[in-house]
């Protein structure tokens, strides 16, 4: 009986290692880029994001103001073309889709260069590709519930979203007292005005979406107003983190 269970046991320690030693090598070889990217994100403070018809000149217009970090979302035409343009003239800064809500669309959209996916809730199916990839995915999270889910799932940073409706910066407030040690997007309807705000209340940046890419802007093609905007969103979150850094150090 003694020599059955042990040969059992080495039969199933045999079967089983492989995967674990394979899932280990997966994270070792790709972990580098997705925390370049993560960096890239905590450094900048504010995401933009298009919403719009009209893409390539207002992302231009948006990049030429400062931001350095910027997400196309699914429903812009041509998103995975206009994706590929920017990367190629744009290559240090980081480009990523949003609204992605299924695998075949998160793998397009990695193909086209992206550098991170966010979805408005967390996609499973995406979450668990994402652990042996080279991109950052962002899952959206409403409730400490799901926040807790998505990070045991394997995110390394969550969008809490719908942020405005759920209480704006406070509610980013009351959450990081018990999950200070995660990583916090807040995004929707925040204003350039209250991202100091939000950062001070410890998100680690925030999506700014009408607030950069102004509609009306936009459809009088008035895109060095979209460059003002831009310039005055990122100097708002630089400012903000240097402060934070400058407190930390003190």
């Amino acid at each position: 009986m003694a020599i059955t269970s042990l040969t059992l046991s080495y039969t199933w320690l045999q079967s089983s290692t492989p995967p674990h030693r394979l899932r280990a090598c997966c994270y070792s070889s790709t972990q580098l880029s997705v925390h370049k990217t993560l960096t890239h994100v905590h450094s900048s403070g504010v995401i933009a994001c298009l919403r719009a018809n009209s893409a390539e000149l207002a992302l231009k217009a948006a990049l030429s103001g400062g931001i350095s970090v910027l997400e196309i979302v699914m429903s812009t035409p041509g998103v995975f073309e206009v994706l590929q343009q920017l990367v190629q003239e744009h290559p240090t800064t980081t480009l990523g889709v949003g609204t992605v809500l299924n695998v075949e669309d998160a793998k397009n959209a990695i193909n086209a260069g992206a550098k991170f996916l966010m979805s408005p809730a967390m996609v499973k199916d995406i979450m668990v590709d994402a652990q042996c990839g080279e991109v950052l995915y962002i899952p959206g999270v409403m409730t400490p519930t799901e926040i807790l889910s998505a990070c045991d799932s394997g995110a390394k940073i969550v969008k809490v979203y719908p942020v405005s409706a759920l209480g704006g910066s406070r509610y980013i407030s009351a959450l990081k007292r018990p999950f200070h040690h995660i990583s916090m997007v807040a995004s929707q309807g925040i204003t350039i005005d209250s991202v100091r705000e939000y950062i001070t209340q410890e998100a680690s940046a925030v999506v700014l979406s009408d607030a950069i890419f102004d509609k009306e802007a936009i459809s009088q093609n008035k895109f060095n107003e979209i460059c003002r905007l831009a310039h005055f969103a990122a100097l708002q979150g630089n400012e903000e983190l240097e402060w934070k850094k400058r407190c930390t150090l003190n």
